[in-house]
Formats: structure tokens, C-alpha cells, sequence
């Protein structure tokens, strides 16, 4: 016994059978009755230039990502940022006991003190024996003595000015601050830890989200793709491949900002076939997170002259895409295709289809091989409802 209920794809191999059969195009089955043509709305195939939008899967990440470490030794007194928050460059955000590098500064500028006296004393004897030497007062032993003591004692306070300046270094390490301005994440150590530079010295991360980074990877094939079309004059690329980025967001809604590609790699990832890019959005909410799974939209190329043939109107054979056609008499053809991108509008034909030809859009089910049809222009889409 036949179902009552067929599928689109069930539905042609039968229909062939019925008529290969030698069963009139225009008799219902069994009855012998002539069935009257079916209206049905069609959509007349006209090349026109076509927008193309290409959505790829893609993650954010900071735009920069900072590891905060120390810088010197020492114990962890304070942590002055609350974890997770929101911090600008400059701010502090680990204090590491500063005793013993202030002990150091106050060391080193004593021995300037001590050094910038010697220096004094090495001038003035200088400035009293070359005088005396022009009158050939003193020899020149008493002469180059003081030069040399002079120049000595010089090179003395710049090696003590240096020793204070890397203490006061030091010191100002203890004070850990933000090297950018973003969101911080937990702390590594507490305080009471002791810290110290090098792999154990890590504190904290930072992720600056504004401007935020969402990278995508393109598949060689398309792009590929692309280039064929685009030599061939079907494809018209946007001026310098600026493409407009656009962003799905997590729940399906569309951010408020374009973005821009800052990068795109030239070298493919022999494992996934793809290579990867980057685009850039604003981000001045911190509305999009660093880890988020979104979705990219690239707009700006245009596939000239094309044809697109509605979605509803698409059916699945076993012998691949295919549509239904009003061929001579007004009957019913089944068309097999080849289709290329989905566009707002439909599916590009690449193959199967003329401009001028009548696609069916309704009433699928019913048609069969040679079925008569009344041919109807297809009602636009209705604007959705408001509300």
C-alpha cells in the first residue's frame, strides 16, 4: 500500500515510474479522470548582481594579554586590586615588602654623599696645583697626580649615582603595577608568599578588551574559490579586500559595531586546510569577552550576473538539488542543479538553470512529470509583522 504522505525526494523517482509506465501526463492514477491544470507560483529567473555575505565560527581574545610578574624578591604583603575587575595602566596592584630595597636606596645614597665629598676635595686640590705648575711651583708629578685624582674621583660619584639609581629601581619594583589597562583574573600567589622573578613569579594576568580581537580561520577553498571567480569576472572583491566585518554574538544577536581585518596569514595550517585571520571590534561596554564563540560576517563581495533560485523551491533527489520548471505546454520539467552560495534572497545557480526560465515555488508536492500547470508570478514576501 502507497503512504499518503510522500517526501520531496521520494517523489520524483515515482513520478518518473508513473510515467514511464505509460500513464497520461494529465490522468489522475486509477481513475482514468482528466485532471485539470494546477496553478502554481513561479519565480522567472533573472541574472542580477548579487551581495555575498560569508559566516565563519570565530572566538575572541584581548587584544593584548599581559602576564603581571615580579620583578624583585621578596614577601607578598598586599594585593590591591579586586580580582576580576577593571584596572587602568598604572595602577597598583601587588605591594612586595619594600624594607630591605629601601634600606638599600638609603645605603647607596650615602656612599654618593660620601663619594660627591671626595670629589669635592679632589677639585680643589686640583685647582691649586695647576696654577702652581704653570710657575713651575710644583713638578710634574705633583701635576698629573691631581689630574688623575680629579678624573678618580669623578668616575666615583657616577658609579655611586648608578649604584642609588638601580636601588631606587629596586624599590619602585616592590610596588607591582598594571602595564596596561583591562580586566585582571585571580591572583597566582597570595599574600605572605615569597616571590621572586622568573617562572615563579608570576602574580597575575591582565586582557585589555578595547579594542577585542576575534579571530576566524578561512578555508583554502574558498578562498580559492573566490580568486577563480573573481578572474573569471563573476566576483567583484570590495576595493583593497577591505571587507565589512560584522559579529553574531553567543545568543544569536547582532553587536552594535563593525570591525575591521588587521590580519589574515598567507600560510596554511596543513592539518585543517585553513589559514587564519583576525578582525578588530570596539569594545568600549567590554560588552564581548576574551574566550567567547561567536560568528564573523564578511561583507563586501559582489558575484556578478548571477542567478538565485528560492530556497523553498529546492528539493533533495537522490540524484542531488534539484527544482521544478514549467517546460513547453505549461508542464511540470524536474530540473537538476548545481548551487553555490546561500544569500539572503536564495541559493546562487552555478549550473541547470537560464535566465527567462519559470521556477515553481509551491505546491512541490503535488507535481509530477508532464503535469499541466497554470503558471502564476509569486507573491513577494510579506514584510513580518510588527510586535
Amino acid at each position: 500500500m502507497i503512504p499518503t504522505k510522500l517526501n520531496h525526494a521520494a517523489l520524483l523517482p515515482l513520478a518518473i515510474l508513473l510515467a514511464a509506465c505509460g500513464q497520461p501526463a494529465g490522468q489522475a492514477g486509477g481513475h482514468g479522470g482528466q485532471m485539470p491544470p494546477m496553478p502554481v507560483s513561479v519565480k522567472t529567473m533573472q541574472a542580477a548582481d548579487v551581495p555575498l555575505v560569508s559566516e565563519y565560527v570565530a572566538q575572541t581574545s584581548g587584544s593584548r594579554e599581559v602576564e603581571v610578574r615580579a620583578r624583585v624578591s621578596g614577601i607578598l604583603q598586599s594585593r590591591a586590586y579586586t580580582e576580576g575587575s577593571t584596572v587602568k595602566a598604572g595602577d597598583l596592584l601587588f605591594q612586595i615588602d619594600a624594607a630591605p630595597y629601601q634600606a638599600a636606596v638609603d645605603q647607596a645614597a650615602a656612599a654618593l654623599k660620601l663619594q660627591e665629598a671626595s670629589l669635592i676635595r679632589a677639585q680643589q686640590d686640583h685647582d691649586r696645583v695647576i696654577p702652581l705648575f704653570k710657575e713651575n711651583a710644583v713638578s710634574q708629578k705633583d701635576r698629573d697626580d691631581a689630574v688623575a685624582a680629579l678624573a678618580s674621583a669623578k668616575a666615583s660619584v657616577a658609579a655611586a649615582r648608578a649604584g642609588l639609581k638601580s636601588a631606587q629601581i629596586n624599590l619602585d619594583y616592590t610596588r607591582v603595577t598594571a602595564p596596561i589597562g583591562g580586566v585582571t583574573s585571580a591572583e597566582v600567589r597570595s599574600e605572605g608568599s615569597l616571590v621572586q622573578p622568573g617562572e615563579g613569579g608570576l602574580l597575575t594576568r591582565i586582557s585589555q578588551l578595547d579594542p577585542i580581537y576575534v579571530k576566524f580561520s578561512l578555508s583554502d577553498n574558498d578562498v580559492l574559490r573566490a580568486q577563480k571567480l573573481a578572474a573569471e569576472g563573476k566576483l567583484r572583491l570590495p576595493a583593497g579586500n577591505r571587507y565589512t566585518v560584522s559579529l553574531k554574538l553567543p545568543d544569536g544577536a547582532q553587536y552594535g559595531r563593525d570591525g575591521v581585518i588587521d590580519y589574515a596569514d598567507r600560510v596554511i595550517d596543513p592539518a585543517t586546510g585553513t589559514s587564519a585571520a583576525r578582525a578588530t571590534f570596539a569594545n568600549p561596554q567590554g560588552q564581548l569577552r576574551p574566550g567567547q564563540f561567536v560568528r564573523v560576517q564578511l561583507k563586501g563581495a559582489t558575484r556578478l550576473g548571477a542567478l538565485v533560485v528560492p530556497q523553498q523551491a529546492v528539493l533533495s533527489s537522490q540524484q542531488g538539488k534539484m527544482v521544478w520548471v514549467v517546460g513547453k505546454d505549461n508542464t511540470a520539467e524536474p530540473r537538476p542543479l548545481q548551487l553555490g552560495e546561500a544569500t539572503p534572497a536564495g541559493f546562487i545557480v552555478e549550473g541547470g538553470l537560464k535566465a527567462g526560465e519559470q521556477v515553481i515555488v509551491d505546491n512541490l508536492i503535488k507535481l509530477r512529470p508532464g503535469a499541466k500547470v497554470v503558471p502564476q508570478a509569486a507573491k513577494p514576501a510579506s514584510a513580518p509583522a510588527n510586535g
